[in-house]
């Protein structure tokens, strides 16, 4: 599947990136050896961080070899380079694989992970961290955001990076680390199903990645927030039937979108709206009906904006056109766009709570979360709790908001997940707790201060993670 065009917006990101890219590659190789399938070589680390719109050999392999592939087989693998901010390099053993994924309709997809362990160690313990891409365009995903040299904060992707540090607490703890693009080669903001079966292929490539040297009865967590939530909850929520083999066990999500309709109804004409409407452009890409929806129904102004965004990374797309209409771009014969049937579709394909979760579950959100609101996410935990067979933890903060809440429990679900990894039984049925703040922890307090000293110790070229 070819990339999507570049579009206005990436072009001085890309130009810039190419001149520092020439001569970055070579032909030298190490082999590894996949578990299940052929081994794979691997390339080495490449002088200087491409964007994915200018390695399309290995971000875009020919349909046809991706075809032949079984969900989450590698393709190729090269060793890179990655940092805090793009300068401070981290000393771990870092890859990134690109391995066969499926979109929502089951046609055969590329898709590229970064895999991450402790340097030299073999883990028995594997998380994927779904930081928020929350973006528009391939160089504003993780894979690139990572790396040496990248210029990802300077485009607009500042989450990624900020996010990066919370992965980092998971590999200080031994833990080997996937983190998955897990919008796909066309950049599918929001949709969520998509994001679910390529996070769960990047735990299947990660496993079978013969360099990563996991252990066969590799415990598997799953980590996101926000926009990382979406990718994390339909993992969840999809893993039974997509990849039953998986021994997750363990899902910690955060200001979780579990449902778009009342977020957009909520959102219409507020801050978020910038962010709201990349991510309706974003479900048009993996939903072709919708896609055609906005392309035809779309007023002046939304077509417009669909064009600009459509090349952005987060804080540009966030910061272009907040309190928008958004509903009142879309011209639809029913007049309220949340009456249009194929709008209605698409709502209901990306809403979570379609089946419960067959591992257990910790799940936060801030009550006043400005963005995303509180109450679908009651819903969603709701319905899981339905089922005699949930395990489900719910903490309310009531004193954050959408930014502060991941930071206030981010080290309480990275402890949780820790107990989950190490064997400790799940407390059975399901609880839900309100609090002020979940940054009160102690144990989450210590957890942060070592997260952080460690992360400091790392600029000076300390190995992290190693026992």
């Amino acid at each position: 599947m070819a990339l999507r065009a570049s579009l206005p917006g990436r072009a001085a990101v890309v130009a810039l990136a190419f001149t520092a890219a020439v001569g970055t590659f070579t032909t030298a190789i190490a082999s590894g050896e996949p578990a299940g399938s052929a081994p794979v070589a691997v390339q080495p680390a490449p002088a200087f961080a491409v964007p994915p719109e200018l390695d399309p050999g290995f971000h875009d392999p020919p349909a046809a070899l991706v075809a032949s592939k079984a969900p989450g087989e590698v393709i190729a693998a090269r060793q890179v380079n990655v940092a805090n901010a793009g300068v401070i390099p981290l000393n771990v053993d870092a890859w990134q694989v690109s391995f066969r994924s499926n979109n929502t309709r089951g046609e055969a997809i590329p898709a590229v992970a970064t895999v991450i362990k402790p340097r030299g160690s073999a883990p028995d313990r594997l998380v994927s961290v779904q930081v928020a891409e929350d973006s528009l365009a391939a160089y504003c995903a993780p894979s690139y955001a990572v790396q040496q040299w990248s210029a990802a904060a300077a485009v607009g992707q500042i989450v990624a990076p900020l996010e990066f540090v919370i992965a980092q607490a998971a590999v200080q703890q031994g833990w080997a680390i996937v983190i998955p693009d897990y919008q796909g080669p066309d950049s599918a903001f929001g949709a969520g199903p998509l994001a679910g079966r390529i996070t769960l292929d990047g735990i299947r490539a990660a496993k079978d990645f013969g360099p990563m040297r996991l252990a066969p009865d590799t415990r598997i967590g799953l980590y996101g927030y926000s926009g990382g939530a979406i990718a994390t909850g339909h993992a969840a929520e999809l893993k039974a039937s997509y990849a039953p083999e998986l021994n997750v066990v363990g899902t910690a999500e955060g200001g979780v979108p579990a449902d778009f309709g009342p977020l957009l109804d909520i959102g219409n004409g507020q801050l978020w709206s910038g962010m709201i409407m990349s991510a309706v452009i974003g479900l048009g890409r993996e939903y072709p009906e919708f896609g055609a929806l906005l392309d035809r129904d779309l007023d002046p102004l939304g077509q417009a904006l669909k064009v600009v965004k459509g090349g952005l990374c987060v804080q540009y797309n966030t910061a272009l056109f907040p309190f928008a209409n958004l509903k009142g771009m879309l011209r639809v014969p029913e007049g309220d766009p949340m009456r249009n049937p194929v709008v209605i579709d698409t709502l209901t394909r990306t809403r979570m709570g379609k089946s419960t979760p067959d591992m257990p579950m910790f799940i936060w959100q801030a009550n006043p979360d400005e963005l995303i609101p509180v109450g679908p996410v009651n819903t969603l935990v709701d319905t899981y709790c339905q089922d005699p067979n949930a395990r489900v933890q719910y903490t309310r903060e009531h004193l954050g908001e959408h930014i502060t809440t991941e930071i206030s429990g981010s080290t309480t679900a990275l402890l949780w997940l820790g107990d989950r990894l190490n064997g400790v039984p799940a407390a059975p049925g399901c609880s839900t707790t309100d609090t002020p703040l979940m940054a009160t922890d102690p144990a989450g307090l210590t957890l942060l201060g070592q997260t952080l000293g460690n992360t400091l110790g790392s600029f000076f070229g300390a190995p992290i993670g190693v026992k």
